[in-house]
């Protein structure tokens, strides 16, 4: 029961991530605080070597610490800061060129609809929608989270968690 549990803990806070960054371009603190919690307690409850958390640990301190670093400059938000460090505490270093990739990939197809998107006149029915009207707004930002949380699903199943959880 708590490995069906599990499988869908992090799938469920990917997707919460994505609708929410969507919606309201705010990830909640919350949906990192519970990412990493989890991790946690399904390290001790699937007994995962010491050496195998800790190195996971690791990778989610870089990738925060880089992660912070383009929050500072403005390139992206600190949800999403936040969101790619917890998701790479789940991932490790194993898979975390394939997450970069399949982020920067999911990330340059969302800007660039959502920058064609801007280049239009959208009919007012459409952006009576608050969260389309937003996205259109020029000086509005680009909810990267989607991207993050697309990845985290792409990637989740090739990891070492998946497999230990789903048996395979």
């Amino acid at each position: 029961m708590i490995e069906a549990a599990a499988l869908l803990v992090f799938p469920l806070l990917m997707v919460f991530s994505a609708f929410a960054d969507l919606f309201t371009m705010t990830i909640p603190n919350r949906v990192s605080l519970v990412l990493i919690g989890a991790y946690l307690i399904l390290a001790i409850y699937l007994k995962l070597p010491l050496p195998i958390v800790a190195s996971h640990l690791a990778c989610a301190f870089v990738i925060l610490l880089l992660t912070f670093v383009f929050f500072h400059f403005g390139w992206i938000g600190g949800g999403d800061a936040k969101l790619a460090a917890s998701t790479a505490l789940w991932l490790g270093w194993e898979h975390l060129l394939d997450y970069g990739l399949a982020a920067s990939l999911v990330g340059g197809v969302l800007t660039v609809l959502i920058v064609e998107m801007r280049r239009r006149d959208l009919p007012a029915s459409i952006l009576a929608y608050k969260f389309i009207s937003r996205l259109a707004e020029k000086s509005e930002g680009i909810p990267y989270g989607i991207a993050l949380a697309i990845a985290g699903l792409l990637t989740y199943p090739q990891t070492s968690v998946w497999a230990r959880l789903s048996g395979i």
